[in-house]
């Protein structure tokens, strides 16, 4: 694929999102769809109601670029685009119940998350084995555990993004440097499409930065956050995992070690203490860096920077590989 194509999606998929965003803002002002401060949430650090559209900018924008940029329609294609409405209805119903200060079941949101994962399964995105160190060879896994691996993927990268989205700036800037280095990666292992989708999430992440950089002017909510999430175990998936070595298989975990790290983190920790899994509270990392005594912006930075470096760390490896 040649270069300009990777310019022009990235343009594409930012001026989408950048144009959306304001009058998407002021729609939701109208519709009351708002995430409202709380004083009883410790999560809820806003001081003033902040609109939760952001998320169908951010489809628009990677749906209409992927489709012009990604040299056709296939079932792959339609599978990914489902995949995200679905995640993007689901997370939308969830958002709407937390702007009349409910909470939505979880089993409903795991249900929809499964499902599309099984749907990209089925188009032919898997983790199909990796290469034997020793021999060379690669070894295929059974029909079964590919699945099992592919669904657990795709679903714990949405969850631990979506988890992540507690702090002005946080999740859109470890989203795009996540995609940013899977770009490296991809266009390393000359891998066009996982290359096209991940240069489009950095588009619509960086975008979507402009208003969401502290102090916040625009949330993206549940929806957007798990579609996001979803887009990334996609590309690595398609990309870094794609008939993987052992060694490179730590590529995109490395890539997404922020959320990743953390959120195993706080899901032991809530099994240990006998919580439910879902059940939001202030236990990341960004809220336990707030605790510390940093500000916002200072907690957004220093996890930032652990994820430029946990993705530089990922890029060392591609490099090792690429000489043994």
């Amino acid at each position: 694929m040649i270069p300009i194509t990777y310019a022009l999606s990235f343009l594409v998929s930012f001026l989408i999102v950048y144009l959306l965003i304001p009058p998407l803002g002021k729609l939701a002002f109208r519709l009351d769809f708002v995430d409202k401060p709380r004083k009883d949430v410790e999560r809820k650090i806003h001081r003033s109601p902040i609109p939760l559209t952001a998320s169908f900018a951010i489809y628009a924008g990677f749906v209409v670029s992927y489709l012009l940029f990604s040299g056709g329609f296939s079932k792959q294609t339609a599978a990914i685009m489902i995949g995200g409405l679905l995640l993007l209805i689901i997370g939308t119903i969830d958002d709407w119940y937390k702007t009349q200060g409910k909470d939505f079941p979880a089993l409903p949101k795991m249900i929809v998350q499964v499902s599309a994962a099984v749907l990209v399964f089925a188009s032919g995105i898997t983790f199909e084995g990796f290469y034997n160190p020793i021999s060379g060879e690669f070894v295929g896994l059974p029909i079964v555990l590919q699945f099992i691996l592919t669904i657990l993927w795709i679903f714990g990268v949405t969850t631990v993004i979506n988890f992540s989205d507690g702090m002005d700036g946080l999740a859109g800037g470890l989203s795009a440097i996540s995609a940013v280095t899977l770009f490296v990666v991809a266009l390393a292992k000359g891998q066009g499409n996982s290359a096209i989708m991940a240069i489009i999430v950095v588009g619509v992440a960086v975008a979507y930065l402009r208003y969401n950089k502290p102090p916040a002017k625009v949330f993206m909510g549940d929806a957007g956050a798990t579609f996001l999430g979803f887009i990334l175990a996609v590309i690595a998936l398609d990309g870094a995992f794609k008939q993987a070595t052992i060694l490179s298989i730590f590529i995109p975990i490395l890539a997404l070690g922020v959320p990743i790290f953390d959120n195993l983190f706080v899901v032991v920790k809530r099994f240990m203490q006998g919580k439910p899994i879902y059940q939001a509270d202030a236990s990341q990392a960004h809220y336990r860096l707030l605790r510390m005594g940093l500000n916002p912006k200072q907690v957004v930075v220093v996890l930032c920077l652990v994820s430029l470096c946990l993705c530089l760390s990922s890029i060392i490896l591609l490099l090792l590989q690429d000489r043994l």
